[in-house]
């Protein structure tokens, strides 16, 4: 069978599904209706033996008590909003400040904490899962109800589709994510470190100290350099901060709103490579800084840099920054739309 439904725990009285997809090529896709959250991916490595390259947990509680976001869609809005402020027609709403002084991720339940309805189906592309959920208004402090939709897609061509989309019927702020911790090791718990990663991006957006004012940098000349192809751990020491490392948004080249090159990213030994090509305008490369060992899962500790994010995502604060505001900004019926294709061969 191509997809199989199982269960995978309780929330709140309501039971949780786990949908596992997988394609001929024997790739294999774990999606959770809880948090609309990727559990596992398993590709090919080099020598042909398969590997789950996602950071997780075998179990419902895992993800109740993860407080890193593993594998989920974040939402309303994704990363940042400093101070927890932001003003929309006039008037000024306040939301929760979970990243303390800043809001993240949507909030203290965001979309990563609740339910969503999911089905799944056969197509010729290959196996899929569809989530929805519907954020009510006022729900996190944000103005106006959001019908969110998310399809995970896993081709015959071991490509990981990922679309999220919301529609609304008040303007409000959208600004969905996916949030999987990246180890093409497929040895969960080791550092990412030796990870090549390329961005296709010329600038980022630096912030005080994490979240973005407003203006653009060259990335040349910096540790932040990612143009070509070089081992994460290379200049991660020099980037600063408290744990160190890299948490910043990155100003992905070319049209907004066309699917582009994001990222490449491999890993030496094993030969894994993902390519991410996204329609946003922006990409979160986070690094694990703060992951500390005290989350366990699939027979590992997860400690610092024991994964990596990379998160297309409109800026981070956009809302409050003038010239980015329209980027999360969804106007009363309009449509919101977000791409991502994860694509995986060897090397």
């Amino acid at each position: 069978m191509r997809i199989i439904s199982r269960a995978f725990g309780e929330v709140a009285g309501r039971p949780v599904t786990e949908f596992v997809l997988r394609n001929r090529r024997g790739s294999e896709a774990r999606v959770i209706d809880y948090g609309a959250t990727l559990t596992a991916l398993r590709v090919a490595g080099r020598d042909g033996s398969f590997a789950d390259v996602v950071a997780g947990f075998d179990d419902l509680d895992g993800y109740l008590n993860c407080p890193a976001f593993f594998g989920a869609i974040v939402g309303r809005v994704a990363n940042r909003i400093a101070d927890g402020r932001f003003e929309l027609d006039g008037r000024e709403y306040r939301v929760a400040t979970n990243d303390p002084p800043h809001h993240l991720h949507g909030g203290t339940v965001g979309w990563d904490k609740v339910l969503w309805s999911a089905a799944s189906a056969q197509t010729p592309r290959g196996p899929e899962v569809r989530l929805t959920y519907v954020s009510v208004d006022g729900e996190e402090g944000y103005p106006g109800s959001v019908s969110a939709r998310v399809r995970y897609l896993l081709t015959e061509e071991d490509e990981l589709c990922i679309d999220m989309s919301a529609s609304c019927e008040e303007t409000t702020l959208v600004n969905m994510a996916h949030h999987s911790y990246w180890n093409l090791s497929g040895e969960q718990g080791r550092d990412i470190l030796e990870h090549e990663l390329t961005l296709h991006a010329d600038d980022y957006t630096p912030g005080n100290p994490v979240v973005p004012y407003g203006v653009l940098q060259p990335v040349a000349g910096t540790p932040f350099d990612f143009r070509h192809a070089k081992p994460v751990g290379r200049d991660i020491e020099s980037v600063g901060g408290d744990p160190g490392g890299y948490d910043h948004n990155y100003v992905v080249r070319g049209p907004v709103s066309a699917m582009r090159p994001v990222a490449r990213l491999k890993d030496p030994r094993s030969g894994r490579v993902m390519e991410l090509t996204a329609d946003q305008p922006g990409v979160q490369f986070y690094s694990g800084n703060f992951l500390d060992g005290s989350l366990t899962g699939k027979g590992a500790s997860f400690g610092k840099r024991s994964g990596l994010c990379l998160e297309t995502q409109a800026f981070p604060n956009a809302i409050n920054v003038p010239a980015w505001a329209n980027q999360v900004i969804l106007p009363a019926g309009g449509e919101y739309e977000h791409h991502m294709v994860h694509r995986f061969f060897t090397e």
